[in-house]
């Protein structure tokens, strides 16, 4: 328990100044609750006390008790203003920058790390870890702290009133910590069964959601969602399971404290009784003693989330200090976008793709990769991209080794264009200005001439204002293609990677696409995987790889001459180039 409350302070880090002094305000604000009722009681027991004893009464304390009673209200809520304003806000204000350094973190990793751990695990850390430390961070800090702090006071007060009253107020609140601790306890062993569950159970929605188109053109509704059915009846019954493992606990802490309080009365009766407390300082002390506890009854409200923040602590300091890929680096600038392999040996896990890879690609050239599937292509331009650092050798940009550089530094040098696109949930021209944050109006309606996009983006409804979905679901392939381009005309990179640029493209739209790469790519160091002989044949440089071998490398007049893999290749392209779909099917192959 206590370790928990220490990470959550030095969490707040140069917020702690605010979080102590919010302490001071909870504490006052407590006192202030608490006072009205003593004064209350205290005045009606002196009223009392001059009924029986047949003393005259000074009226004039009626109205200044209410008048204090009013002024203690009031500070009350001052009080709590104050603590509110300087304490509500520093999770607010800490989970925001974690998130943003959680988002930088990820750019920084290998993508390798995608696939070691878990979505869900990332996306849980991110939402709902982090949330619950938002929520009840501070709240589970304040109640905590403030209210052992107002009960020590309230304590020492009660030494110096009466040392017997003290011990009972002692006991009671010894005893509902040790069950405390048992909460603690309980939350720290079920914090990772907890989050686990909500972990399955939000891979297995997005698992559900993302493969719903999948999922309807089999007809399989009802297999999809039986492992989302599944997780969901999981983690609902771990988590009643959990919540009733924290009931006897709870209870138990809140009987002690009530137990407490009664022995308080009855021990301020009997003083009271005996002659050893005036009846109005009894009568003060029998109202306080259902009070005295007021700031330690909440405490069980936090304490039964202890183990979930400090497992959410802890995912959060394993992201945040994952081993970036670009630990060490630094910001190069490249004064030439040559890119060279040196023996390169590269794998996934367990599995090798490239086995001693070597070429160069001098600058502002374009260079084709052509190859079965499999053959690591992909891999390559990952690499010189750095999405993964290779196992063995080195790859060079610009004369410098990669692993030396930021991310940052590196990739500013470089526009990718993917065949599976992704467009961000935003307006079409924002999807456009990533490639180039600055750019203005005009100069984005210029890449988006330049990729041949701008008629059908004013043809929308709202034109280049158009929301195009998450993942850009509401544009056809092509068009999703052709804007990526049009991003990455205007970042205006001196390397550009294409891989399979043209393969949404449609026949019509075709040499539209090729005019847009030839505008991309002008003056550029180019690496281009492609499948095209449009693309292939005026490349200054093919290599051709084979099971992650460069198994021919040369040009196209060169290639197509020698026997091999690219003969072969090309021979089946143009097959494929020239068959006819109706005639495929009656099982004919004709040219047209």
């Amino acid at each position: 328990m206590f370790k928990t409350i220490k990470r959550i302070i030095e969490w707040c880090g140069t917020f702690k100044k605010r979080l102590y002094i919010g302490f001071i305000f909870s504490f006052f604000a407590s006192w202030f609750a608490a006072m009205p009722t003593m004064v209350a009681a205290y005045t009606i027991g002196l009223l009392v006390d001059s009924q029986m004893n047949g003393t005259a009464f000074d009226r004039k304390w009626i109205w200044l008790s209410f008048v204090l009673i009013a002024l203690l209200v009031l500070f009350r809520f001052l009080f709590d203003y104050l603590r509110a304003k300087f304490q509500e806000t520093i999770s607010y204000e800490l989970v925001a920058r974690d998130r943003l350094a959680i988002g930088e973190a990820l750019k920084r990793v290998s993508l390798g790390y995608f696939q070691q751990v878990n979505t869900g695990n990332i996306l849980n850390s991110i939402t709902t870890g982090l949330h619950t430390l938002e929520n009840m961070g501070m709240r589970m800090v304040d109640d905590f702290v403030g209210g052992y702090l107002n009960f020590l006071c309230v304590f020492l007060f009660l030494l110096f009133v009466g040392p017997v009253v003290s011990l009972i107020a002692l006991g009671g609140a010894t005893l509902s910590f040790c069950f405390l601790l048992l909460v603690s306890k309980y939350s720290k062993r079920n914090a990772p069964v907890s989050a686990k569950a909500t972990e399955d159970l939000t891979a297995a929605t997005l698992e559900y959601v993302r493969g719903l188109p999948v999922v309807k053109s089999f007809g399989q509704g009802g297999a999809s969602i039986a492992a989302m059915r599944n997780a969901c009846k999981d983690s609902k019954d771990i988590h009643m399971k959990i919540e009733w493992g924290y009931i006897p606990s709870n209870c138990l802490h809140l009987f002690a404290l009530k137990l407490a309080s009664v022995a308080l009365a009855a021990a301020s009766c009997y003083f009271g009784l005996t002659g050893e407390m005036s009846f109005s300082m009894m009568l003060a002390f029998l109202f306080f003693s259902f009070s005295i506890f007021a700031s330690l009854e909440p405490i069980s409200d936090s304490a039964h989330i202890l183990g979930v923040i400090d497992n959410a602590m802890d995912q959060l300091e394993e992201l945040k200090v994952n081993n970036f890929i670009d630990r060490g680096g630094k910001d190069v600038p490249l004064h030439n976008h040559d890119i060279e392999f040196r023996n390169v040996d590269f794998g996934y896990d367990e599995r090798t793709i490239l086995h001693d890879v070597s070429f160069h690609i001098p600058e502002k050239t374009m260079t084709a990769i052509v190859g079965p599937s499999g053959s690591g292509k992909s891999t390559i331009c990952n690499l010189i991209a750095r999405f993964y650092d290779v196992q063995n050798g080195s790859i060079l940009v610009g004369g410098h080794d990669v692993r030396e550089m930021t991310c940052d530094s590196l990739l500013q040098n470089i526009s990718m264009v993917f065949q599976n696109v992704y467009l961000f949930n935003d307006t079409i021209r924002n999807n456009i200005r990533f490639g180039n944050p600055e750019a203005t109006e005009d100069e984005i309606i210029v890449a988006a001439k330049a990729a041949r996009c701008h008629d059908f983006i004013m043809a929308l409804p709202n034109g280049y204002d158009t929301v195009v979905g998450e993942g850009g679901g509401t544009l056809s392939g092509g068009e999703k293609q052709r804007i990526s381009i049009a991003r990455a005309i205007l970042k205006n990179a001196p390397i550009i990677i294409l891989d399979e640029a043209t393969a949404s493209i449609d026949p019509e739209n075709e040499h539209l696409i090729q005019q847009a790469l030839t505008k991309l790519t002008a003056g550029k160091t180019v690496i281009a995987i492609a499948h095209r002989l449009a693309t292939i044949e005026h490349a200054d440089q093919i290599l051709v790889v084979d099971n992650g071998h460069i198994v021919q490398k040369g040009t196209h007049s060169e290639l197509i001459t020698q026997r091999g893999l690219y003969q072969r290749f090309i021979s089946i392209r143009e097959e494929a180039e020239l068959w006819d779909f109706r005639d495929g099917m009656s099982g004919r192959n004709v040219r047209r």
